[in-house]
């Protein structure tokens, strides 16, 4: 059954990068973005990595992807306002064809890897306490530093976005 899960996550992963390669639309190359991360996430989950599969849900699919679909939905792209792209199609067929001899090669090595038992264990791996146990044990002085970092981020980025006040009112007269 997790084969069966496995593949179609898969399939779902590779259909979502193929959709945003080839639509022009970027609303429509987005949401195969965030079919593709949902299918990551998926995967994560069925190793059992508990974390993971949180950070990918709650950061690239929620938030990341929120952003990316805010920001396109502001810029309000027109189909006009997309370049042309006439060769689009062979540069895909291209790049494809150049990858193949990779996937061979690593097809090849993978192929060649000694057999192990790939059942779950019952051990702490991918779980969230022992994250948070090493992070705020050994960690801590640069968790503090990165969340301060990120705090006058944030500031510098609504000082930058506040409006600045003009400096001509409305009838043309310097202030």
């Amino acid at each position: 059954m997790i084969d069966i899960l496995f593949i179609a996550l898969a399939f779902l992963a590779i259909s979502g990068a193929i959709a945003m390669i080839v639509y022009a639309n970027p609303m429509y190359s987005a949401l195969g973005v965030l079919i593709s991360m949902l299918s990551v996430a998926g995967m994560f989950a069925l190793l059992n990595a508990t974390f993971l599969f949180l950070v990918q849900i709650i950061v690239y699919a929620g938030a990341i992807m929120t952003l990316i679909l805010f920001i396109l939905m502001f810029l309000n792209i027109k189909e006009e306002d997309l370049p042309k792209e006439p060769n689009k199609f062979k540069l895909i067929a291209i790049g494809a064809i150049v990858m193949v001899p990779l996937n061979v090669l690593i097809l090849k090595a993978v192929s060649k890897l000694p057999a192990k038992d790939l059942t779950i264990s019952n051990t702490d791996f991918g779980q969230i306490k022992p994250i948070g146990l090493e992070l705020y044990n050994n960690w801590i002085i640069a968790f503090e530093l990165i969340s301060i970092l990120l705090l006058v981020a944030l500031i510098g980025s609504v000082v930058l976005a506040q409006k600045r006040k003009s400096k001509i009112n409305n009838k043309g007269e310097q202030l």
